[in-house]
């Protein structure tokens, strides 16, 4: 299999500018791993002295988000060419946190999808089940549902170079892991859902993460899984720890 494992830190609301830069000094040498790309989303206040940190080292910094317009009256947003101009790769489109906390739908992260492409940016796109909707067996409806409007009028060359998060919010922060056989089992779906949309060609390209409370321990056996190509990691990135996760075929 050619898929490139991804493995990215998702630093949420944590470290300010100087303790960014400390954080990121500190990794540097930890994450060296030529067989995965290593992405750093960090809060927007800290792109550009973290942009600058990494400079000349195999890492690509992402942000947390973006607005879906180019520019104008949007107090407190930020655009996709401001993330290009600063530097940025990769952008955090649609996490659980940004649906439940700012009211983002499937609608609103389908424009910032097309944004985010219409800009060169890649996009990490996430979803995922609550316990409720586990409970209740819709697990694969639902995601199949936030895929598909998530893609919509998007290319099939530029599915080809997306990046899809699955979190289970259920296991994001609680310390609570989806069994590799869940984790798996549902990112075969997400995969079998594009192939739906687009082709296998398409499905075959498309690298999925798993995303919640994934930690050294549990790296290993996940990113062995055939669908599962690397991780969208939380707590743990803001670690040395993040170090072990990026290099989980090296027992280190």
């Amino acid at each position: 299999m050619s898929r490139k494992k991804i493995i990215a830190g998702n630093w949420k609301m944590n470290m300010t500018p100087t303790e960014a830069v400390a954080l990121a000094e500190t990794l540097k040498p930890l994450v060296g791993n030529e067989d995965a790309d290593v992405v750093f989303c960090v809060p927007a206040i800290d792109i550009i002295p973290v942009v600058e940190a990494v400079k000349g080292t195999n890492i690509k910094v992402g942000a947390e988000n973006l607005y879906f317009e180019e520019k104008g009256a949007y107090t407190g947003e930020i655009s996709a060419s401001m993330l290009t101009d600063a530097g940025v790769s990769y952008v955090i489109i649609g996490h659980s946190e940004r649906r439940e906390y700012f009211a983002e739908t499937d609608e609103t992260v389908n424009k910032k999808v097309l944004k985010a492409f219409e800009h060169g940016l890649t996009p990490i796109i996430c979803c995922g089940e609550s316990l409720k909707q586990r409970e209740q067996g819709i697990t694969i409806d639902w995601i199949r549902q936030q895929i598909k409007i998530a893609f919509l009028n998007v290319t099939e060359e530029q599915a080809k170079t997306a990046v899809i998060a699955y979190e289970p919010i259920w296991a994001i922060g609680t310390g609570k892991v989806a069994t590799t056989e869940q984790a798996e089992e549902v990112c075969a779906a997400i995969r079998q859902c594009i192939g739906e949309i687009y082709d296998g060609a398409t499905a075959e390209a498309i690298r999925i993460q798993y995303g919640g409370s994934v930690s050294a321990s549990s790296a290993p056996e996940l990113f062995a899984q055939p669908d599962i190509d690397g991780g969208l990691v939380g707590g743990a990135s803001l670690k040395a720890d993040f170090g072990r996760i990026v290099n989980y075929n090296r027992n280190a």
